[in-house]
């Protein structure tokens, strides 16, 4: 045993198999009743199996016993905004209306930093909240906003990828900025944060509406000035937003092709949406290696369209779950699951029929998979960083009542997905450090020099805590 391991004890579920492509029949997520995690000190799984046997091989690791609630492993949102918090749950505008009317005039406002400091609190505690580990965050126009994100996502070790998000026309005159500029703020904020604790930089054009070909070409050159970079942006969201793309780009087979002809896409690239996929980019996506974030409260409350799964999953295009927040209605990526279940319902037979281990897959591994942290976390397997949630409801909720009496493991993770929030996320772990217990937030110790640099595509595996 090593020293200082902890072995949980607990009822847990994860999918360390891709229900999607590996042909699995039900339920497509593993399951354990009474299940032993070892945990080292530095935050990995060192060993799983059924807690007896765990506990014989590890008679001096301190037990801390879950039972009491269901554990899973850490959430993961493909496709959040740091600058939205306060504009979340606006409806009845469409995608380009919206923009204008909330979320652009609030963007504007994170041009004082000490606002931009108050949002990052904001926006952490809502991810803590909601049981999110891990994410790709569209951050700020402004370089002093996307440094206070980083800062306090630094504070509770929160794994965020995130960037500058750069623009030079069809926005407010404060987002806009010149290929020169953007190129040498992101490249400065690249050097102070990627690879430093868990933060990751993400190369981030807002979209090829607002980003014309000399922004999206300094975009390239910081993709391939800074080792390990990522890249997001969004895609195919809105017909009347694809139709004045097409319009821009004249030259280019679709919106896909926007990104592409500047090199932007491959295993590291995530874009979001892409509601409104020609098949020629599904196929072009498929053959990058890049990722799509399906945003499916966003999708629905803006009216956008609806996702078809079964297209991208045909073409063999990578697909996780992003909550869109602020045009998505919130945080939890519980609901996000719960949409992407009735938007597939509702395109019937052009649907792609989803079960519960479906969509834990998709808030989990699926996310890890996605911003190159498979081999890190996404379940609870032998040689994973231990980041997880615990969700224990209060008494005489429907979620409680629910799991007190469901009929098998695949009925109560449904149970899940249709009924949990916010406030059943009991307690947050990352890395082996709990960062939430009962509501109540704990930020982790500042870095040390020890944790400062590691490379920009792993965890922290086996760096001193």
């Amino acid at each position: 045993m090593i020293p200082g391991s902890v072995l949980y004890r607990a009822r847990a579920y994860d999918t360390p198999d891709n229900p999607f492509i590996d042909d699995l029949t039900r339920p497509g997520f593993r399951y354990d009743d009474d299940l032993g995690l070892v945990v080292s000190a530095q935050g990995v799984i060192t060993a799983r199996g059924p807690f007896a046997a765990m506990a014989a091989a590890s008679p001096q690791a301190t037990v801390i016993d879950l039972r009491a609630g269901i554990l899973l492993p850490g959430l993961v949102d493909t496709h959040v905004h740091f600058p939205q918090v306060r504009v979340i749950g606006a409806l009845g505008m469409p995608l380009l209306e919206w923009l204008e009317r909330c979320a652009l005039p609030e963007e504007q406002h994170l041009a004082s930093p000490d606002y931009a400091a108050t949002i990052a609190t904001e926006f952490v505690a809502g991810l803590i909240a909601a049981g999110t580990t891990t994410s790709l965050v569209f951050g700020s126009h402004f370089a002093p906003a996307v440094d206070a994100l980083f800062t306090e996502a630094a504070r509770f070790g929160l794994r965020v990828t995130s960037g500058l998000v750069v623009s030079d026309r069809m926005l407010p005159e404060p987002l806009l900025t010149t290929p020169q500029r953007a190129y040498a703020e992101s490249l400065a904020l690249a050097a102070r944060w990627h690879g430093v604790g868990q933060a990751r930089y993400a190369v981030t054009p807002r979209f090829s509406l607002s980003a014309s070909d000399p922004i999206l070409a300094a975009c390239a050159s910081v993709m391939s000035d800074v080792e390990g970079a990522f890249f997001t942006s969004h895609v195919n969201e809105n017909l009347v937003e694809v139709a004045t793309v097409r319009g821009q780009f004249p030259d280019r087979s679709g919106y896909v092709d926007t990104y592409d002809h500047h090199g932007l896409l491959g295993p590291g690239s995530v874009l979001a949406h892409n509601v409104h996929p020609l098949d020629a980019e599904l196929a072009a996506l498929a053959d990058r290696s890049t990722a799509v974030a399906h945003c499916p409260s966003s999708n629905s409350a803006l009216g956008s369209g609806l996702f078809s799964l079964r297209r991208h999953v045909a073409a063999g295009v990578p697909v996780a779950l992003g909550s869109d927040v602020g045009a998505g209605t919130g945080f939890s990526l519980f609901k996000e699951g719960l949409q992407a279940y009735f938007v597939q319902r509702l395109l019937g037979d052009q649907g792609l029929p989803l079960a519960p281990g479906h969509l834990l897959h998709l808030s989990t591994s699926a996310g890890a998979a996605a911003l190159g942290l498979a081999d890190v976390i996404g379940d609870f397997s032998e040689g994973k960083e231990f980041d997880a949630i615990c969700l224990r409801p209060p008494a005489g909720t429907a979620l409680d009542i629910g799991l007190r009496h469901a009929g098998s493991p695949e009925e109560a993770l449904g149970k899940v997905f249709a009924l949990a929030g916010d406030a059943d996320v009991a307690d947050v772990w990352i890395a082996g450090e709990q960062i939430a217990s009962g509501g109540f937030l704990r930020p982790v110790s500042p870095l040390t020099p020890a944790r400062r640099h590691m490379p920009a595509g792993s965890g922290s595996r086996g760096t001193p805590r």
